[in-house]
């Protein structure tokens, strides 16, 4: 089996999003892959942090004979393990991560509570509750004295 290092395309229309792959060469582009070894997101504004890769897998991959496709073999040779551009890709991610808009935290809005149902109590309780009630305000103010 050969196996190529090429993109698998992922997002939606206008939107498009690739995943670094190794792949049988005869399978198709957006088929079964055999290993995910990273991604390219060109409509991040940053040039450099556009593609992340694991260089540990592709080297493996490398070494036992795998091709890698033109595109791929152009952000390998970037962004592998002795890529030309690693410096300005580290610094990139950094200032990407930095100027990420945060977004507001979430705050749980309190639902608003049902009024209370309003039970009328017998004429003879609440006469004994209020002055019980009186008696307890009256009583601190004469130990005062």
């Amino acid at each position: 089996m050969a196996v190529r290092l090429r993109m698998k395309k992922m997002g939606r229309k206008h939107q498009p999003f690739f995943r670094v792959v190794a792949v049988d060469q005869r399978a198709a582009r957006d088929g079964k892959v055999i290993e995910y070894l990273g991604h390219y997101d060109p409509l991040v504004k940053e040039t450099d942090a556009r593609a992340l890769l694991n260089a540990e897998r592709i080297d493996y991959w490398l070494s036992v004979g795998a091709q890698p496709s033109d595109k791929v073999g152009v952000l390998i040779k970037k962004y592998g393990t002795n890529g030309t551009h690693l410096e300005q890709q580290r610094a990139a991610i950094e200032r990407v991560q930095t100027t990420k808009p945060m977004a507001p935290p979430a705050v749980a809005i309190p639902k608003p509570k049902a009024p209370e149902p309003v039970v009328e109590a017998a004429p003879e309780a609440s006469a004994e509750a209020s002055a019980e009630a009186t008696d307890e305000a009256a009583s601190p103010e004469q130990t005062t004295e």
